[in-house]
């Protein structure tokens, strides 16, 4: 694989304040709003070569490359995408990266101060839905002088973010990559959100969601909602080739409650790791806004906001992925279909689950995304890949 994108900084910008609050969907208002973001490559003449990655549940804006002093070994979560040479090339596309309203990483989201009582929002944070995710990544996008983006990418979370921007701003959007993602979630997977949502709340270190500044966060509790949420990012293939009934650090079980096969011990170290980079809030707010998403609930106007523009679409799923199956892609693509809209339709098969869109792996994975990627830069003259 070619290099990455080396050395990046995340940078911040305030996209919302003073006269100018952001009005959620829901009626509500923040006073202000920054954003934590990452660019790589470079914007051309006519700012017409942008691609905006929009990440999932637990995702942020480091997407690729390092920061200062980082390990080598662990680079952005999506770095295998993106880079001169890669499906997101940056020798030929302007790349840019932000954390979601509501997350943890830089953007104004639950954990930040609220400036009508100086502590953090906590729980009084109000509820957000996937628009406003994509209001914000807009409102970003005028701070950098960019109009128009070449395309959306996202996977899960972010996908939904990429298929709402372009029924939202057709004129907007040359094209949106939906990988691993679903237009409407299954009561199973809402019913999954609510027992991870259940294991935050109910830890007694919960505080009402105003745990900042205690001396105990709910820790437990997020790393157990992590657990939960992981078991369902994996397929029972890649379960059974990484650990099969393999016990951990002992050739014969031992018998008790304690971890004792390696798929225990692995989710364990899952969950731990987590809770050092996440905020509990955030994550029960990024999945009732996954919970509500529905954006083909008005066929009618889905359909008159298609008509608006020329947005491409392309829909990937993944054979193994049950969390978001592809027949959850098959409904999106049929539906984005009957509003007139152009789809291209793919199932890849993978072993690796829901987390397929995170691999580099199989290959036509990443070809299908550049060559989705050339055919959207060839309508707009950005030249081929050297």
């Amino acid at each position: 694989m070619p290099d990455g994108v080396g050395v990046v900084e995340t940078k911040r910008a305030v996209v919302f304040e003073g006269d100018r609050p952001l009005t959620l969907a829901s009626g509500a208002t923040l006073p202000e709003v920054e954003v934590a973001y990452e660019t790589y490559g470079e914007l051309n003449a006519d700012r017409s070569n942008a691609v905006f990655i929009c990440h999932a549940l637990s995702g942020d804006a480091h997407a690729a490359g390092l920061h200062e002093g980082d390990d080598p070994s662990r680079p952005g979560w999506w770095d295998n995408i993106v880079g001169p040479g890669r499906p997101l090339d940056t020798d030929r596309f302007f790349v840019i990266s932000a954390n979601v309203l509501g997350g943890c990483k830089g953007s104004t989201g639950p954990s930040s101060t609220d400036p009508s009582t100086g502590k953090p929002y906590g729980l009084r944070f109000p509820l957000v839905q996937v628009r406003d995710l994509v209001e914000v990544h807009r409102a970003l996008l005028r701070e950098l002088g960019i109009e128009t983006l070449l395309a959306a990418v996202g996977g899960s979370l972010g996908g939904m973010q990429a298929l709402q921007w372009a029924i939202d701003h057709p004129t907007e959007v040359g094209g949106a990559a939906i990988i691993a993602a679903s237009a409407r979630l299954s009561a199973q997977n809402i019913a999954f959100s609510a027992v991870a949502r259940e294991a935050i709340m109910r830890d007694p270190d919960f505080a009402g969601g105003d745990y900042y500044g205690n001396d105990r966060r709910p820790d437990p509790g997020l790393a157990l909602a992590r657990m939960i949420g992981h078991i369902t990012y994996l397929s029972e293939e890649s379960m059974r080739e990484k650990f099969g009934r393999r016990i951990q650090d002992a050739e014969v079980p031992r018998y008790g409650f304690d971890v004792d096969f390696q798929v225990e011990s692995y989710l364990h170290y899952q969950g731990q790791s987590f809770v050092e980079r996440f905020d509990a809030n955030t994550y029960l707010y990024m999945g009732r806004t996954m919970d509500y998403f529905d954006p083909f609930e008005d066929p009618v106007r889905v359909q008159n906001q298609i008509s608006q523009g020329e947005t491409s679409f392309l829909v990937i799923s993944f054979d193994s992925d049950w969390r978001f199956s592809t027949e959850h892609a098959r409904v999106m693509a049929s539906e984005l279909r009957g509003a007139g809209a152009p789809v291209t339709f793919q199932e890849i098969s993978s072993p690796h689950g829901h987390d397929s869109f995170l691999f580099a792996d199989p290959p036509e994975y990443h070809r299908t995304v550049a060559g989705f990627l050339d055919r959207l830069a060839g309508q707009r003259g950005i030249g081929a890949r050297a």
